[in-house]
C-alpha cells in the first residue's frame, strides 16, 4: 500500500526552485528538497501538486507529470511520490512557514545538504522535456543503508 505524495521541482532556466526545510520539522530539517505534499482525499495528483505549489510558493506554473517514486519505508505503507517539473519563468515564492525557498543553479545541488535523492532525480528531470514519458522509479535502503534509486528501464 502506498501514501500518495506529490513533489514539485519548478525550472527557470538552469535553476530550479528549491525549500531548504525549516529548523523545526520533523522530516527534512536544514536540507533541501522539491516543493509538495500529501494528495487531500478527493483530489487528483495534479490539483493536488498545484494546490501545494499554491499553498508552499505562492507560484502558479504549468506543471507536467515527470515521473513516479515509489519509497520503500520499512513499514506497512510505502510513499507513492508523483513527481511534477514546469517552468516559472517569471515571479518570486512567498515565504513559507515550511522553509526558505530558493532558486538554486542545477550546477550546485550536489553541494548542497539535500534529502539524499535530490541529486539524482534533479539530473534525471534536467534531461526532460515536455512531452517525454515518465519515469518510474523505486527508492529504497540496501543492507549496508546506502539509499538506491532505481529507475525502471
Amino acid at each position: 500500500m502506498l501514501i500518495p505524495r506529490t513533489l514539485i521541482f519548478l525550472r527557470r532556466g538552469e535553476s530550479v526552485l528549491l525549500i531548504k526545510g525549516a529548523p523545526h520539522k520533523r522530516l527534512w530539517a536544514n536540507k533541501y528538497n522539491g516543493v509538495g505534499g500529501h494528495v487531500e482525499c478527493g483530489e487528483d495528483v495534479l490539483s493536488a501538486a498545484r494546490r501545494e505549489l499554491r499553498e508552499e510558493t505562492g507560484l502558479i506554473a504549468d506543471l507536467w507529470l515527470c515521473g513516479t517514486v515509489v519509497v520503500e519505508t520499512g513499514e506497512k505503507f510505502g510513499i507513492g511520490i508523483f513527481v511534477f517539473t514546469g517552468e516559472c519563468p517569471q515571479g518570486e515564492p512567498n515565504p513559507s512557514s515550511e522553509g526558505a525557498l530558493e532558486w538554486i543553479p542545477f550546477a550546485n545541488v550536489s553541494y548542497l545538504p539535500g534529502v539524499k535523492d535530490l541529486p539524482v532525480l534533479l539530473e534525471r528531470i534536467r534531461q526532460m522535456e515536455r512531452g517525454d514519458p515518465p519515469f518510474s522509479a523505486r527508492s529504497f535502503y540496501d543492507d549496508n543503508q546506502n539509499l538506491i534509486v532505481k529507475f525502471a528501464q
